[in-house]
């Protein structure tokens, strides 16, 4: 199982939604950026290197908001990929730098109802629906 860490950067009342690039595995999807846990890193610590590597940003993780599991079905399909996460999503409110687009097809500032509509990667639906009940 890959742990991965996951930040939800909030400014003026909206979250930054980052595209997966095209020729990613689920291209075009929407996710919270943030990546792999490595050996020796808390996920703070991860999700401190991923912005920074990502978006180009200082950021001091927050609250973890949300812990979950899951496997992606067509990881368990193709037993040469692991398509089970663990996934630590932080609170991100302070942060040093503009967020830069390094990684993604695009970047965009959504209110909380445009994140709802915009077509999230499957593993971020359960923390979208937790921010919306926030």
């Amino acid at each position: 199982m890959k742990e991965v860490a996951v930040g939800i950067l909030r400014g003026d009342g909206k979250v930054l939604a980052c595209q997966r690039k095209r020729n990613a595995v689920y291209p075009l999807k929407w996710e919270f950026p943030g990546g792999k846990v490595e050996s020796g890193e808390s996920p703070a610590g991860a999700l401190r290197r991923e912005l920074r590597e990502e978006l180009g940003i200082e950021a001091t993780p927050g609250a973890e908001i949300h812990r979950q599991e899951w496997i992606y079905s067509d990881g368990v399909a193709d037993p040469e990929r692991d398509g089970s996460f663990r996934v630590f999503y932080f609170l991100v409110d302070r942060y040093a730098g503009e967020p830069a687009n390094h990684a993604f097809e695009e970047i965009r500032w959504v209110t909380f109802a445009e994140l709802d509509r915009l077509d999230m990667l499957e593993g971020n639906r359960e923390a979208v629906e937790i921010l919306l009940k926030r």
